[in-house]
């Protein structure tokens, strides 16, 4: 069990609203929120760059993709250093480049793939536009062609601040407010819950599985072999849904 694997959704007098927790390697039963109008989780992006080169004959009169997609991946690092307001958060990482199978053979193309995250839409326009840019630019300059593919993935996730309010309240009923993190961090993972609060009002928010501290459980974040899902969340994690739509409906 990572988190609720179904979203709650209930509703009452004033309509729907829909809420969702996430397992994270916090202190045991610590219940993160964070309000309305700051973002949970950040935009998700996937770029491909193909290179493909203009002359193939003898090396020394070939364009090389590999040495233009290697310039390319350093390019790109100086994007959030100059280009990204330093107070804003942005992140673009080359996982993966792809080019050739021989030692000694110049390939025709090489492919980088990147993610790209940001926590707002000027910065998610801006990384789009610098990444392009550059791209090309720099393929120019080495004699070679750039074909970028930008996807738009995830969108940004951004709780609302009235049910957000009120997930909170819940939780410290239930836990007391000394385990209830009342403004938690912006974390740039991308999120499918995303897509249900575009369309449905509501709270996205984390519980603690385990800090590592001598709770028997490690740091270790989901998707990890070594997750260990924290037993003692079921019964918390139980009682949090029943009251919240208890409360929910009550009101």
């Amino acid at each position: 069990m990572r988190h609720s694997a179904v979203p709650t959704r209930a509703m009452n007098a004033q309509g729907d609203v829909i809420a969702r927790r996430h397992g994270r390697p916090l202190a045991e039963h610590k219940v993160p929120h964070r309000s309305a109008g700051h973002v949970v989780h950040g935009k998700h992006r996937v770029a491909r760059v193909v290179l493909k080169q203009a002359v193939v004959h003898h090396a020394d009169r070939a364009a090389d993709p590999v040495v233009a997609g290697s310039a390319i991946v350093m390019g790109l690092q100086s994007i959030v250093a100059r280009n990204v307001d330093p107070q804003e958060t942005a992140v673009i990482t080359v996982g993966a480049f792809n080019a050739g199978v021989a030692n000694n053979v110049i390939p025709q193309r090489a492919t980088l793939r990147l993610s790209v995250r940001a926590l707002n839409r000027e910065v998610r326009e801006l990384l789009e536009k610098r990444i392009t840019e550059l791209a090309h630019a720099q393929a120019q300059s080495y004699g070679v062609q750039a074909h970028v593919d930008y996807k738009r993935g995830y969108p940004v996730l951004v709780n609302n601040l009235a049910e957000t309010d009120f997930a909170r309240s819940v939780a410290e009923e239930l836990v007391g407010a000394g385990r209830v993190t009342r403004q938690g961090r912006a974390l740039t993972g991308s999120e499918d819950f995303a897509f249900f609060l575009e369309e449905v009002p509501g709270c996205y928010l984390l519980i603690g599985n385990g800090d590592g501290s001598g709770d028997g459980h490690g740091a270790c974040m989901v998707h990890n072999p070594g997750y260990d899902f924290n037993d003692n969340n079921v019964a918390v994690g139980s009682a949090y849904w029943s009251l919240l739509v208890e409360r929910f409906l009550k009101d």
